[in-house]
């Protein structure tokens, strides 16, 4: 799934275009707070999705998306259920769809736009897409384009759909999953690291993982590798890197999950800069 941000003046009325033009399943993320005439359903256009309003879905009102949420300015999401913070989220709704529109909420570390005479490209933690005075200002075709290049939102459950739906699976008695999250302490009394920021030579690192997972697969009993490591700033407690291996028994998953995580970490270019309480360095090792 590929999230965007839209902030600013008329965000909602962009979102609607964008929902609009964008192919395969739409999930949009509202506050809860938006104007009820300027949501992205609102308007001339027709809809599979609902409105929630106030954690209420209403369907048949949101043209242009397949499931619409919102949240409150404190965080709280609310629609089909509720969840602890953003990422759960889009956790939650990865699987099932192709794109994410937030409206509204500036501090979400994903592909973001901009609206306003004098937009700040600081005011947000994710990449800056696009920045214009106004919603139809910006080139939506571009937009589209900068959004389907941009990094996708790979979870542990979208890689195990994708070896459940191998060729092979029929054959498969065992599927296991590697997990690394970023983790706050080794010890009781250490500096408590509050996140990651990872980069990777663009390309280069995909390339070799692809390989990895290649290489993995033409083991005797093994039918499908997937392996996806997140970039950029990850907070204590959330989930960094993640192997699928679907193979014949358990022992044949088991090896080639320990093995596929090792070579990761060792082959591929990826980089780690850690942040503690008092300090924040560049890690050589990766773990």
């Amino acid at each position: 799934m590929r999230p965007i941000s839209i902030v600013g003046d008329g965000a909602p009325r962009l979102a609607r275009r964008l929902a609009a033009r964008l192919g395969g399943r739409v999930a949009v993320v509202e506050r809860d707070d938006a104007a009820d005439g300027d949501r992205p359903g609102s308007g001339d256009a027709t809809a599979d999705g609902g409105v929630v309003d106030g954690g209420v879905a209403d369907p048949g009102q949101r043209p242009g998306a397949d499931t619409a949420l919102a949240f409150d300015g404190d965080g709280n999401w609310t629609g089909r259920g509720e969840t602890e913070g953003f990422d759960d989220l889009l956790d939650g709704l990865a699987p099932d769809h192709d794109y994410l529109i937030a409206v509204g909420e500036s501090r979400l570390r994903v592909p973001a736009v901009l609206l306003g005479e004098d937009p700040d490209p600081e005011s947000v933690p994710g990449t800056v897409l696009a920045t214009a005075p106004a919603p139809d200002a910006v080139d939506l075709e571009g937009l589209v384009a900068d959004l389907d290049a941009a990094e996708p939102w790979i979870t542990r459950e979208t890689l195990v759909r994708r070896v459940e739906a191998s060729a092979d699976a029929d054959r498969s008695g065992a599927i296991a999953t590697f997990t690394g999250r970023v983790r706050a302490r080794d010890g009781p009394e250490d500096d408590r690291t509050t996140h990651l920021a990872f980069e990777k030579y663009e390309g280069v690192a995909a390339e070799r993982m692809d390989a990895i997972a290649d290489e993995l697969t033409d083991r005797d009993g093994v039918f499908d590798v997937r392996m996806h490591h997140r970039t950029g700033v990850i907070e204590a407690g959330e989930d960094i890197v993640f192997v699928v291996v679907l193979a014949g028994h358990r022992r044949e998953a088991f090896r080639t999950v320990e093995d596929g995580i090792d070579r990761l970490k060792d082959e591929v270019p990826i980089f780690k800069k850690e942040a503690t309480e008092s300090e924040t360095f560049w890690v050589h090792r990766r773990d």
